[in-house]
C-alpha cells in the first residue's frame, strides 16, 4: 500500500461500520511492516486509532488489529502504544484475551504482542513518531512487571498459557511457550541484574524461584516434555530450544546460589532433613527402641530435657561429613539441596529405613546418603553439560535442515532432572552394597554410577520414556558395568599409550601363545580316554579299516586310551574293554604314531554355537602350507552306554601309491610313485573340551597355529591378563622422568674445616 493512501486508510479505521473497518485492518496488517510506512503511519496518529480497535472490536477485526500490532512490534516500532496512562489498560485487555476468548487466531496474536512486551528490554530507547524521538523508560513499562497488574485481576492467566501447550494448533503452541521463555527469562535477568549480576538477594532470589516453582505446579515440566518427545518436533524446534536452554540457565543458577543459614528458607530446608530422619528415635543393634516417659511431671520434663540433648552426630548420620552441612554444599550450592531435599521429601519412608539399616553396619561400611545425593547431582550436571552456553543448542540447530530437526540436539530427560536424580541415588545404593564398598571407595562408587548415566542416559533415544530410563537404571548389572569400565579405561590407556600398549599387545600375545601351546602339550603328555563307535556289519565296515585292524574287528573294544611319550615324538594309544582305575602308562600302550609322518590332521570341532554343516579340516601338507575350517561338535548320549560321539579327529600321513597298471609305461620309463594320504588313527573325544585340547594340541605340535575358539578364547585372556598386570605393576620409579634425585643427591657439603686453597679439576 503506498504511504499516500494513509490518511484514507485511517478514516476507514475510524469509521463505525465494522466491515469498513475489518477490510481496513485486514489491509493494514500486510503493510505495517514496512518501516517507512509505519513510520508514516505512527506519525498520523496511527496508533491511537489501533489501540482502539484492540480494546473495543472482537471477531476477525480484532485479530487482525493484534496481527497488526504485533507485526509492527517486529520491526521494533510502536513501542509507544504501552507507554502513558492507559498503557495498563492495553495490557490487561490482552491479558484479558487470553484468559477469556476460546478462538484460535486471537489467542496467537495476544500471545505474540505479551512475547515481545516481556522480552522488549528496558535500556532500549523508544521510536516514537516520525523521525524516531526517543525517551527515558520507567520501571514496569515492559518486562514481567508490565505483567504484575494484569494477572493480579486474572490470577488464571498462567493456567491458561500452559494448557495452550496441548492444542492441537502448533503455531498457538509455539506462541505459548515463547511467552513463557520470555517470563522466565526476564524473571532470571531481573533477579540477577538487581546486584550487578552478583550474589542474588534473599527477597529476589525467592521470588524469581517462586515464581518459577509456580509453573511447574501448574505442570509446565510435564507439558513441554510431552511436546519434546512429539512428532511436531519441526514447528516447535526454536521455542523447545530456548526452553531447554533456559532449563540449564536456572540449574546452574541455582547452584551458583550458596547455602547460607542466615536465610530462612535454607534453615528450613535442612532443619526439614533433619525432621525427615527420625532424629527422636534410638537405633540400637538394628532394633529401633522408644523413649519410653514416666508418669510423673519430674519424669516427663526429664524426659523433655533428655530429648533436646545435642546428638553428636545429628549430620554425620544423614551422610554428611562433618557436623556442618552448609559447607558440603559448596560444589553443588542450593541445587544440590534441592535435589536432596526433593528425595527425602519424596522417600520419606524409604529414607528412615535406609538410615536405619546403615546404622546397623560397621562406620566404615555405612553408604554416606547425603554424599551419595550431592554426586548425583554433579553427575548429572556434568552430564547434561548445564555450564554450556544457553546459546550453542539453538545456533546448532539453525545450522542443520530446518525440515529434519536433529534429535541430538533436544535432551527431554533433562527436564526429568529430580525423577533422574532419584533414580541415580537410588543406583549409587545399589552399586555401593553390590561391591561392598567402604568409605575410602566412595569416589570409585561415583565413577561407576556416572559411567551408569553415561550408557542409560546418555544413549537413550528423544522419544524413549523416563520410566524406562528409570528402570534400566535400577536393573543395569554390575558386572556388565564393570566390563565397561575397564573398557573405557584401556580406551583412555590406548589414547595415552598408543604406541607403547601396542608393542606391549603383540610381545604377551606371543608369549601368550606359547604358554597356551605347552599347556595343550602337556594335556596330550597327560593322555585321555577317548570312546570308539562300534563298527556296524556293512560290506564299507562303518568305519575306517585303519582305525579297526583285521585282527580286532570282531571284538569290540568301546574305549581308546592315547598319550604323547616324554619325548614329544610318538603318540602312543591302545583300545580297551573298559576303562581302568588307573591311567595305562606308556608300556600299556601297544601302538604308537611318529609324529613326523603325520601328514594332516582332520577334525569337526569347533565352536559349540557354530551351525555351519560339514567337515572341518587342517591339513599339514608336504611342502608345510596348512588349511584350516572349523565346523559344528557335539554328540548323542545313549541311556544303556558311553555318549555316542560326533566329534571325531582324523590323524593322516602318506603312503606311496604307483600309478600305471603295475607294467613300464608306454615311453619305457619306470612308473612314477605319487602320495597320498591314509588315515592313520581316530579320536573321538568325549567332551568340547578335550576335543579343542587334543586338536589345538596336535596342531601346535605340528607348528600350526590353534583353531578352536576355546583355544584362541585362552590365548586372549591371558594376553589380558598380563596387560593389566604390567598396566598395575608401572611405577614412577620406572620412568627416567620422574625418577627423581638419587639419595643424597642435591645435599650441599659443609665447609667446615675448608680453608680457600682449593682447585676445580676440569
Amino acid at each position: 500500500m503506498d504511504q499516500a493512501d494513509i490518511p484514507a486508510l485511517l478514516s476507514r479505521l475510524a469509521s463505525d461500520e465494522d466491515a469498513a473497518r475489518k477490510m481496513a485492518v485486514f489491509k493494514l496488517q500486510s503493510s505495517i511492516n514496512d518501516p517507512a510506512f509505519a513510520d508514516v503511519f505512527i506519525a498520523s496518529g496511527g496508533l491511537v486509532i489501533l489501540r482502539r480497535l484492540i480494546m473495543s472490536t472482537g471477531g476477525n477485526t480484532l485479530a487482525y488489529s493484534l496481527q497488526s500490532l504485533t507485526r509492527l512490534l517486529e520491526v521494533d516500532m510502536g513501542w509507544d502504544i504501552f507507554e502513558g496512562a492507559k498503557a495498563g489498560d492495553l495490557v490487561e485487555r490482552v491479558v484479558e484475551l487470553i484468559v477469556t476468548n476460546p478462538l484460535v487466531n486471537i489467542l496467537r496474536g495476544a500471545m505474540s504482542i505479551l512475547v515481545a512486551l516481556v522480552g522488549h528490554s528496558q535500556s532500549t530507547p523508544a521510536r516514537g513518531g516520525a523521525g524516531g524521538s526517543s525517551t527515558v523508560r520507567t520501571p514496569g513499562q515492559f518486562g514481567f512487571r508490565a505483567l504484575k497488574p494484569a494477572v493480579a485481576v486474572y490470577p488464571q492467566f498462567f493456567e491458561h498459557v500452559i494448557a495452550q501447550l496441548q492444542s492441537a494448533d502448533h503455531a498457538l503452541c509455539a506462541n505459548a511457550l515463547m511467552l513463557i521463555n520470555a517470563l522466565i527469562r526476564d524473571a532470571v535477568m531481573q533477579s540477577s541484574g538487581n546486584d550487578g549480576g552478583q550474589k542474588v538477594g534473599g527477597s529476589q532470589q525467592e521470588e524469581w524461584s517462586k515464581f518459577i516453582k509456580r509453573l511447574q505446579d501448574l505442570g509446565l515440566i510435564k507439558a513441554v516434555y510431552n511436546l519434546m518427545q512429539s512428532s511436531s518436533l519441526q514447528d516447535l524446534a526454536h521455542p523447545l530450544l530456548e526452553f531447554q536452554s533456559l532449563t540449564k540457565v536456572l540449574l546452574r543458577k541455582w547452584r551458583e546460589v550458596r547455602v547460607d543459614l542466615e536465610k530462612p528458607e535454607h534453615r528450613r530446608a535442612l532443619k526439614g532433613l533433619h525432621l525427615a530422619s527420625a532424629p527422636d528415635r534410638r537405633h540400637a543393634n538394628g532394633a529401633l527402641l522408644a523413649v519410653v516417659a514416666a508418669t510423673d511431671e519430674n519424669g516427663n520434663e526429664a524426659a523433655k530435657k533428655g530429648s533436646r540433648r545435642h546428638n553428636p552426630e545429628k549430620w554425620r548420620r544423614l551422610g554428611f561429613e562433618t557436623e556442618s552441612p552448609a559447607q558440603e554444599f559448596d560444589v553443588a550450592g542450593f541445587l544440590g539441596m534441592m535435589d536432596l531435599t526433593d528425595y527425602v521429601r519424596k522417600n520419606e519412608d524409604g529414607f528412615q529405613k535406609l538410615l536405619l539399616e546403615q546404622s546397623a553396619r560397621p562406620l566404615s561400611e555405612r553408604c554416606p546418603v547425603a554424599r551419595a545425593s550431592l554426586a548425583v547431582t554433579m553427575i548429572l550436571y556434568d552430564h547434561f553439560e548445564v555450564d554450556k552456553s544457553d546459546l550453542e543448542d539453538v545456533r546448532g540447530y539453525q545450522t542443520l535442515d530446518a525440515s529434519k530437526p536433529s534429535d541430538r540436539l533436544f535432551h527431554p530427560l533433562l527436564l526429568q532432572w529430580s525423577r533422574l536424580h532419584t533414580a541415580g541415588l537410588h543406583a549409587f545404593f545399589r552399586m555401593w552394597k553390590a561391591t561392598g564398598a567402604e568409605r575410602d571407595d566412595f569416589d570409585k562408587v561415583a565413577e561407576l554410577v556416572r559411567i551408569l548415566v553415561e550408557q542409560v542416559v546418555g544413549q537413550a533415544s528423544r522419544t524413549k520414556d523416563v520410566l524406562e530410563v528409570e528402570d534400566d537404571l535400577s536393573e543395569y548389572d554390575s558386572g556388565r558395568l564393570r566390563e565397561l569400565q575397564m573398557d573405557l579405561l584401556e580406551l583412555s590407556f590406548e589414547d595415552q599409550w598408543g604406541p607403547h600398549l601396542y608393542q606391549v599387545r603383540d610381545e604377551l600375545k606371543t608369549e601368550a601363545l606359547q604358554f597356551v601351546k605347552e599347556q595343550r602339550i602337556r594335556c596330550l603328555l597327560q593322555g585321555s580316554w577317548f570312546t570308539k563307535p562300534q563298527p556296524r556289519n556293512s560290506k564299507d565296515g562303518g568305519g575306517s579299516k585303519d582305525s579297526y585292524p583285521t585282527s580286532r574287528r570282531r571284538l569290540y573294544q568301546p574305549w581308546r586310551y592315547a598319550k604323547l611319550s616324554h619325548n614329544r615324538r610318538y603318540l602312543h594309544y591302545a583300545d580297551f574293554s573298559e576303562q581302568t582305575a588307573h591311567e595305562p602308562g606308556l608300556d600299556a600302550l601297544t601302538e604308537k604314531v611318529d609324529l613326523s609322518t603325520i601328514s594332516s590332521v582332520v577334525s569337526n570341532v569347533s565352536a559349540p554355537s557354530e551351525a555351519d554343516d560339514g567337515e572341518a579340516q587342517s591339513r599339514k601338507s608336504a611342502d608345510g602350507a596348512s588349511t584350516v575350517s572349523t565346523y559344528p561338535v557335539g554328540g548323542v548320549r545313549d541311556r544303556g552306554g558311553p555318549t555316542k560321539p560326533t566329534t571325531k579327529i582324523t590323524i593322516y600321513s602318506f603312503v606311496e601309491d604307483i600309478t600305471g597298471n603295475g607294467g613300464e609305461q608306454e615311453n619305457g620309463t619306470t612308473p612314477v610313485a605319487e602320495p597320498k594320504e591314509h588315515p592313520i588313527l581316530t579320536l573321538f573325544p568325549l567332551n568340547h573340551s578335550l576335543a579343542s585340547e587334543w586338536l589345538d594340541g596336535l596342531l601346535m605340535l605340528l607348528n600350526q597355529a590353534p583353531i578352536t575358539a576355546e583355544t584362541n578364547k585362552l590365548v586372549t585372556l591371558v594376553s589380558e591378563y598380563g596387560l593389566k598386570i604390567r598396566l598395575l605393576n608401572v611405577r614412577l620409579e620406572e620412568h627416567g622422568a620422574a625418577a627423581g634425585p638419587e639419595p643424597g643427591a642435591g645435599v650441599v657439603p659443609s665447609r667446615e674445616g675448608l680453608d680457600e686453597d682449593y682447585f676445580y679439576e676440569i
